[in-house]
């Protein structure tokens, strides 16, 4: 019975340290973002500033998708841990597929800014649309550090690593997707409000 103790002690342990390099990870992936927000606050006093710019549709179509895709992710968490694989595995193809929506509806969005005559890069860009540009596709490149991560737990589920007392993978990946999806949220509101 001791080594059982021991065992599930050190389970334990390894849960908490995963958790802290998480969140130490999430706390620099912070200040990415505010340096870039804070540059773009500065730069609106640049007179080449757009203010009359307007997000595209499609942006805010992929922030409803973004926080549909939490929910179901969250809800895949609450199903493993009621040992419920079907609709663990729903959920986590569900969540999945929100994921490579949203990238697209981003790409969409470019291209509605492209339609209106803005670009992002060259000598026809401005600050306003290349600091959008700059800031979606550094989001993008960290989500997509969740979309292989959500990859790594639905192989891992189907290899049925994880059960109700098991749950560590799905739960690291889960709040690494929350917390792009809070960050996505945050900046896009940002550039919603601050014109």
């Amino acid at each position: 019975m001791e080594n059982k103790i021991t065992v599930n002690e050190q389970n334990l342990q390894k849960a908490r340290t995963y958790k802290l390099l998480l969140l130490f990870t999430m706390i620099s992936i912070v200040m990415v973002f505010a340096g870039l927000t804070s540059a773009y606050v500065v730069s609106k006093s640049r007179p080449d500033w757009l203010g009359n710019f307007k997000l595209p549709i499609a942006f805010v179509i992929s922030t409803l998708v973004m926080l549909l895709s939490s929910f179901t992710f969250y809800g895949a968490l609450r199903a493993i841990k009621k040992d419920n694989r079907n609709l663990t595995t729903i959920l986590l193809w569900t969540t999945l597929l929100l994921g490579f929506t949203f990238i697209a509806l981003q790409f969409m969005g470019f291209s509605e800014v492209i339609e209106q005559g803005y670009f992002f890069t060259g000598s026809e860009s401005n600050v306003t649309t290349s600091f959008l540009y700059i800031v979606v596709i550094v989001h993008l490149v960290h989500l997509l550090g969740g979309i292989i991560s959500l990859l790594v737990v639905i192989y891992n589920h189907y290899k049925q690593r994880y059960n109700p007392a098991q749950t560590l993978g799905i739960e690291l990946s889960a709040m690494y997707w929350h917390f792009m999806d809070f960050i996505w949220l945050y900046l896009f509101l940002f550039f919603y409000f601050f014109k």
